[in-house]
């Protein structure tokens, strides 16, 4: 297979076209047959270790998400299936559902006996459900009210708190339009199932665009990928007008916001879990293209989705087999959650939605239009979630500070989540991973040198240009931060109440290694005078050795604040970090900050209880 030639004049910053979308999914799908099992129907692919669920849990992972790639690639055209795709998950789901619970080589995990089972059976239903007419419909009676009958116990109740609803949503929407394989009770259990999936989510609506993921303030790619993702497509598929007048402005206004969060070189900002879905976070922009509920034009939607494809394909994100790697580039064991397994990047499928839209549609033939990150410098706070982006169009570098987002396990028992504990996440560069020192890290130094992990951050404000949060590193002491930005500069202050007078303290700046942006970090007030490079490993961005830029100070007080300048730029031969601003500090704290460019703003740090 030969990838079909790039078109600069449609295509003025990526060159590609939907026959690139095409070829790419072709590949992959090709990619993984070698790996299945007799019957078809699951896909034990290659990886250096099982998921906690196991390798028969892995291998339906790798059907039913390489399933839904299928049925967006078919679907896409209109039923033109060259490659056989079809035919191969029509067999697979004949073979797994003869004895599903069984040890048989092609058996699935039976539902619910397996938890992850739930998850895959949102894939397979969706596959089915856009699929219906070269599928579905031409399945043996029997074959059907197997796949039915397993697929049925998915309308229960989630057995997890968060995201989970929606594939009980999911597999009920496609239950309600199965056709007569489908018991007439589970019509009624469909719509009870739809109606309590979304009644869980919406206790988790926090408005402008934003949910959180779950009873916590976890805010992440889940949003894009997840939480609009299945209501909206539900809505759409469904043809049901009330709901996407509700939902639809929702994407809408989080679309507003998801599309600054993409580099200039295609890389969306890694925060969060389970990123080794990589693509899968051009899924939302197409989905707001299907439906019309978009702030972007159709070109602006190719270029992220198509820059974000082709970024991932470029660097190494499928291996010499052609298989999506348990990484971000190549893998990277440090950004896997033990949730996953060598199936798991599949989910990445979602992002091929936009095959979806008709050839002819605006989104594949209008010229590519440039992402606000090479527009612009942008500053902008994401809804409510005390998330604070900055970027900068000289370099199309973001930035993404964290004054409010957490995870379930974070501050637990295995220490802060580097995907959500970290003050500043970007597009080229880190986080760094246990053991290595956190980068963008501010920490209580422990007699022994250890530092003190964040915990949960309390957000307490943010605005156009700033964002303050407190957390808790030790018993009786709170550490209230801030961070100001200003085209690259970054002043970030702590102000930490009740630690013991002489506690030492350390800020790490961003994390670089050969060939990779400028890191700067610059001491302003509290710290020592001196910058230390602290010698760190392998990122998600690939192999060390990184260096990671930290200041060092100690307290002097009950009440001790701590200033810093920061900057990450892809600019060459960047200006010191010691020009970006001028700060004076004054009672309460106060800082007055006067910018390179004349532009001035003040900083108050609360000293909250």
């Amino acid at each position: 297979m030969h990838m079909p030639p790039e078109n600069r004049q449609r295509s003025a910053h990526t060159g590609w076209t939907r026959g690139h979308w095409e070829h790419a999914a072709d590949r992959l799908l090709l990619a993984v047959r070698p790996y299945a099992s007799p019957g078809g129907a699951l896909i034990g692919l290659p990886g250096p270790r099982p998921s906690w669920s196991g390798a028969r849990s892995d291998g339906l992972e790798g059907f039913a998400r390489t399933f839904l790639l299928a049925a967006l690639r078919v679907a896409g055209a209109g039923g033109h299936d060259p490659h056989g795709h079809l035919d191969r998950y029509a067999r697979g789901l004949a073979a797994g559902t003869a004895r599903p619970g069984g040890d048989g080589p092609d058996s699935w995990p039976a539902l619910p006996a397996t938890r992850q089972a739930v998850v895959e059976s949102a894939s397979v239903a969706l596959a089915l459900r856009l699929t219906r007419p070269w599928l579905w419909d031409r399945l043996d009676a029997p074959v059907r009210e197997r796949v039915t009958a397993w697929l049925r116990p998915a309308l229960a109740p989630s057995p997890v708190d968060n995201n989970w609803w929606l594939f009980g949503l999911t597999v009920a929407g496609f239950l309600q339009h199965a056709g007569p394989a489908t018991d007439p009770a589970d019509t009624d259990r469909a719509a009870a199932t739809v109606d309590r999936s979304l009644a869980r989510i919406e206790d988790w609506w926090l408005g402008d665009g934003w949910y959180s993921d779950g009873a916590n303030r976890a805010f992440d790619h889940y949003n894009a990928w997840a939480l609009h993702f299945y209501p909206v497509l539900h809505a759409h598929l469904a043809g049901d007008r009330a709901l996407l007048d509700r939902y639809g402005p929702r994407l809408r206004a989080h679309l507003a916001d998801h599309v600054h969060l993409f580099d200039a070189n295609g890389a969306p900002v890694p925060y969060g879990r389970s990123l080794i879905y990589r693509f899968a976070a051009a899924a939302a922009p197409w989905l707001g293209a299907l439906t019309g509920h978009t702030p972007l034009s159709p070109g602006a939607t190719r270029r992220l989705a198509s820059g974000t494809l082709r970024h991932f394909l470029d660097r190494g994100a499928t291996d010499d087999h052609g298989l999506l790697t348990l990484g971000w580039y190549g893998p990277h064991p440090p950004l896997v959650q033990p949730y996953s397994g060598p199936g798991s990047p599949y989910w990445a499928a979602k992002g091929f939605l936009g095959l979806l839209l008709p050839p002819g549609h605006p989104a594949w033939t209008d010229p590519e239009e440039p992402l606000p990150a090479e527009r612009a410098d942008t500053t902008r706070p994401l809804g409510p979630t005390g998330l604070l982006l900055q970027t900068t169009a000289a370099d199309g570098l973001v930035r993404l500070h964290n004054h409010g987002s957490n995870h379930v396990e974070s501050g637990g028992p295995g220490g802060d989540d580097p995907g959500y504990a970290r003050f500043a996440y970007a597009t080229r560069t880190g986080p760094t991973a246990t053991p290595d020192p956190a980068d963008n890290h501010f920490a209580l130094l422990r007699p022994d040198g250890t530092a003190t992990h964040r915990g949960p951050a309390e957000p307490l404000a943010t605005g156009p240009d700033r964002a303050l949060s407190a957390h808790t590193p030790l018993p009786g002491v709170r550490v209230v931060s801030a961070v100001l930005v200003h085209g690259r500069a970054e002043l970030r202050a702590h102000l930490v109440l009740g630690a013991p007078e002489g506690t030492s303290v350390r800020q790490t700046g961003w994390t670089t290694g050969p060939g990779g942006p400028a890191s700067q970090l610059h001491p302003v007030h509290g710290y020592d005078s001196g910058v230390t490079g602290l010698p760190t490993g392998a990122t998600l961005q690939g192999p060390g050795p990184t260096r990671t830029p930290a200041v060092h100070g100690a307290t002097t007080g009950p009440a001790a604040l701590f200033v810093a300048l920061a900057s990450l730029t892809g600019e060459p031969d960047p200006a010191p970090a010691a020009g970006l601003a001028r700060v004076r500090i004054t009672e309460g704290p106060e800082l007055h900050v006067t910018w390179w460019d004349g532009t001035r703003a003040h900083l108050a740090v609360p000293t909250l209880p």
